[in-house]
């Protein structure tokens, strides 16, 4: 089997670099990004300006375009499916036109990904969201990865899933994400895997397993999807852990330790001597040491009830010994999660560099330098994946994809 793959929801393109890290034959044959009521797309301008423009099957150029007006039969074949999109609302229900038929909510991408499955269907799947996905919404716990898991399993997909945190897999900040994995029923690892238990695939056997090794893991849970999409939308809810498995409709879920490797530390990524800019000035220092503080606030909900509202003190500045926090696209503005760090050449208080914040995400150095200003570069990299979390799977999917035909 070709290793080839179509890129979802690019951004600045760490699913190609994590693949193209293993040097050994991934192609990407096209990719898509496109962000909102954007006037400029400098997510999609700098991936062009790393890998240049991809062409789909009818000879024109989409990437920066809204992908659900593409016409999915055009994207080019490819063996695999990547891409990272956000946690929404997922809810369904039926079309007008016939009951059997499913409708989503305008502008939410899971049904981007559905479209391009049932239209090129990929033997492959590898997507990744934030961890909360599992347990949204509020009102209907695990309703929204149900509906994901069903969709995949109606199109003959099997899925892996794990919530890691790239902390503990030798990275350089802890960011908790799920990683979906997901194949073809009738490729050689679908059939193989078919026979391999739960408990072998989510401890032992599994993709997810190999890529990041497991200490511990609690008891397995199970419950099975309803073959109605509707259904699940309206009804289903079930405590999905950190780790499971979907089979034919059939969930499987479990509690796992992660195995800890040695974690880039934050002193490590650091720059000496910055540029003045990123200084926090005198003026402003009360306010930073409010914000990382300790505080409890007075407020009143919308039906006017009155609460405390409270929340611990964050360490400042962020502490050379440990990996950096979770990067947020608000990174570097005036607020409580943007890190603050001493320079190790001034001893001063500072804001991270661009640089740094693709250090934290496991990017070459200068990537994002392609003509966006610095506001751009840490949104970018607050909506990025961390790279090296792409290159450990795509380890794994290398030895599956060389016994497929």
């Amino acid at each position: 089997m070709e290793k080839t793959i179509c890129e979802l929801f690019a951004g600045v393109g760490g699913f190609r670099l994590g693949f193209d890290r293993l040097e050994s034959g991934w192609r990407t044959t096209w990719f898509s990004q496109w962000e909102p009521g954007a006037k400029t797309q400098w997510a999609h301008d700098c991936y062009v300006q790393h890998y240049g423009e991809s062409i789909d099957l009818n000879g024109e150029y989409h990437t920066g375009e809204d992908i659900s007006l593409m016409d999915k039969s055009a994207i080019p074949d490819h063996s695999l499916l990547v891409g990272g999109f956000p946690c929404q609302d997922y809810s369904v229900a039926h079309t007008l036109a016939s009951s059997k038929g499913i409708e989503g909510k305008k502008g939410v991408l899971w049904w981007q990904i559905r479209d391009t499955l049932i239209e090129k269907k990929a033997p492959f799947c590898i997507l990744e969201n934030v961890d909360r996905l599992l347990k949204s919404p509020a009102k209907q716990r695990g309703r929204d990865f149900g509906i994901i898991l069903a969709c995949l399993a109606e199109l003959g997909y099997s899925a892996e899933w794990r919530v890691v945190n790239a902390a503990q897999y030798g990275a350089a900040q802890r960011r908790r994400r799920i990683f979906i994995y997901a194949y073809r029923d009738d490729t050689n690892y679908g059939k193989k895997m078919s026979d391999v238990s739960a408990d072998d695939i989510i401890k032992t056997n599994g993709l997810m397993t190999k890529a990041f090794p497991i200490s511990e893991m609690g008891k397995i849970t199970q419950t099975v999807l309803n073959e109605d999409i509707v259904d699940v939308s309206d009804n289903f809810a079930f405590p999905f852990e950190n780790a499971g498995y979907m089979h034919q409709h059939t969930v499987y879920t479990a509690k796992i330790l992660e195995a800890e490797e040695a974690p880039i530390l934050l002193g490590a990524i650091l720059q000496k001597n910055v540029d003045e800019k990123h200084y926090i000035s005198t003026e402003k220092m009360a306010k930073w040491t409010y914000l990382k503080g300790a505080k409890k606030i007075p407020r009143k909900s919308a039906n006017g009830h009155e609460y405390m509202f409270s929340e611990g003190p964050i360490a400042f500045p962020d502490p050379w010994d440990r990996p950096g926090r979770t990067m947020l696209t608000s990174e570097s503005t005036l607020n409580r999660s943007t890190h603050v760090v001493t320079d190790p050449g001034t001893g001063r208080l500072r804001l991270l560099t661009p640089v740094e914040a693709e250090r934290l995400q496991g990017f070459d150095d200068e990537w994002t330098n392609s003509g966006m200003p610095d506001r751009m570069r840490y949104f970018c990299m607050g909506n990025a994946l961390v790279v090296q979390m792409i290159t450990r799977m795509g380890r794994v999917l290398d030895d599956i994809i060389a016994e497929e035909k």
